[in-house]
């Protein structure tokens, strides 16, 4: 058996390993895109490790664009296997392409016109989208859903279990049992590992052990802030931004996840009589949608919640909330001067609507941009949490006048500490692998492993390949 590591190797983003058996089965544990800005992440995802005809099946651990997003590419391309995840993972995979392929169309009309005219010579040629909303459904029909805690047969000598790792709905790590040459390897990806006592989704369950695991490292030199003040801190932000400075409290959140946890919180305040009397706007049609696919997956909601909606049955919906779909009422916010709390997609303000709240609103010292997750060093929000100023956005600078806040706490991210509770239980380990981190974070944390115990510790680059595993 070897590994080949395609994507989030020494980075964030782009979620992609390749695992090929003695027998010339290959596996592809996630297919994500490259997210951020330029030239570089262009060509990552106009690029393969692989030919995507010779891969014979792809396991999906989450629905985050960085670890689904060029499903429909790989299709397109030439798969012609299955996909298997977890039944809330197929659900929200078919929101998430769709809204993928229409920013990808959107943001390849804009970059044609704009762009392209002032540097013709850097670009020999007009971009295309790597996929459109057409390339979406052909890859949806090979989605194959599965439940936690179950282990499934997918190939003779292969069985894969998904166990719930509580990041989002529906995510999961992922252990192969793999029989070859009369013994049985078991493989584990963590995935993307969640948060304890964190809302709405049930805690993180540690993983089967493994012979070798692909762990991620997001955030694996650093402490998330404690929650028991999050409301808090939140409620107090509030209400300096919306009434003591009349100013609107933006926060760039992803529709899938962050956006919904952010919105409940809101219900909470709202219930307990707290919440001023300010408008709160959802504006992402992505993240209506995928509130809409949390009501059909309870499977996935832990005790707190279950018990809440015995007094609150819609506890993403209150009366001074307004969810936003038409662009010309996405515009107008800009317009208004009147205090709100905005939530908008994405949540690193690299595309999406926020980016034009950013755009609009950042130079405005009564406003208040608040980051409640990891930005790559490359995008707007990475820029804003390094205290960067001033940023460029749609090739304008724009000198950064607003208050900016992080709470980390938000993170749906496990921190330093409860990645290494979460893999613990991982001693009769042969190898480990680092991925989906920054490189200077990975090093940290890998030292951090090795006080712990933990030795044969890899972080691979792009295209490395482990073989005879």
């Amino acid at each position: 058996m070897k590994i080949k590591f395609c994507g989030a190797a020494r980075f964030v983003t782009g979620s992609s390993h390749l695992i090929e058996l003695e027998d010339g089965y290959k596996i592809l544990l996630d297919c994500g895109m490259f997210q951020g800005k330029g030239r570089q992440i262009w060509e990552w995802n106009n690029e393969w490790y692989f030919d995507p005809k010779e891969i014979d099946c792809v396991i999906l651990s989450h629905a985050h664009i960085d670890h689904c997003g060029r499903l429909p590419q790989l299709v397109k391309d030439g798969y012609k296997g299955r996909i298997h995840s977890t039944h809330a993972t197929r659900s929200l995979s078919a929101v998430m392409l769709l809204d993928s392929a229409q920013i990808q169309e959107l943001d390849v009309e804009w970059f044609n016109e704009k762009i392209l005219k002032k540097r013709k010579k850097d670009f020999k040629e007009l971009r295309t989208p790597l996929y459109t909303t057409e390339d979406v459904a052909p890859a949806m029909v090979r989605f194959e859903g599965h439940p936690y805690e179950v282990w499934e047969q997918i190939h003779p000598n292969v069985q894969v279990l998904f166990r719930d790792a509580g990041h989002i709905l529906g995510s999961a790590s992922v252990t192969l049992k793999i029989l070859e040459n009369g013994r049985e390897i078991t493989l584990g990806f963590t995935g993307d590992i969640g948060r304890p006592d964190r809302p709405i989704l049930r805690d993180p369950v540690p993983m089967p052990e493994a012979d070798y695991l692909i762990c991620e490292s997001t955030y694996g030199n650093r402490l998330h802030e404690g929650n028991p003040q999050q409301l808090d801190v939140f409620l107090e932000m509030i209400r300096n931004t919306c009434i003591e400075k009349r100013g609107k409290l933006i926060i760039p959140a992803f529709s899938l996840g962050r956006t919904q946890e952010i919105v409940y919180m809101l219900d909470q305040l709202y219930n307990m009589g707290k919440l001023p009397h300010i408008q709160v706007y959802v504006d992402s049609p992505l993240a209506i949608n995928v509130t809409q696919i949390f009501g059909l997956h309870p499977e996935c909601f832990d005790d707190d919640l279950n018990a809440y909606l015995l007094k609150d049955d819609n506890p993403f919906g209150f009366n001074s909330l307004v969810y936003i779909k038409d662009v010309k009422d996405s515009k107008a916010l800009n317009n208004s001067k009147d205090p709100c709390i905005i939530i908008s997609a994405s949540g690193m303000m690299n595309a999406g609507r926020v980016k034009h709240h950013l755009f609009n609103n950042i130079e405005n010292p009564q406003n208040t941009f608040l980051i409640v997750g990891y930005a790559t060093p490359d995008t707007p929000g990475g820029e804003l949490r390094a205290g960067k100023s001033p940023i460029t956005l749609f090739d304008q600078e724009k000198e950064v006048r607003a208050e900016v806040r992080i709470m980390d706490s938000f993170s749906a991210h496990g921190d330093r500490d409860e990645m290494f509770e979460f893999i613990e239980n991982q001693r009769g380990l042969k190898k480990l692998f680092l991925v989906h981190g920054e490189y200077e974070t990975q090093l940290e944390f890998k030292e951090f492993l090795n006080a712990k115990g933990f030795h044969d510790i890899e972080i691979p680059e792009p295209g490395d390949e482990f073989d005879g595993l």
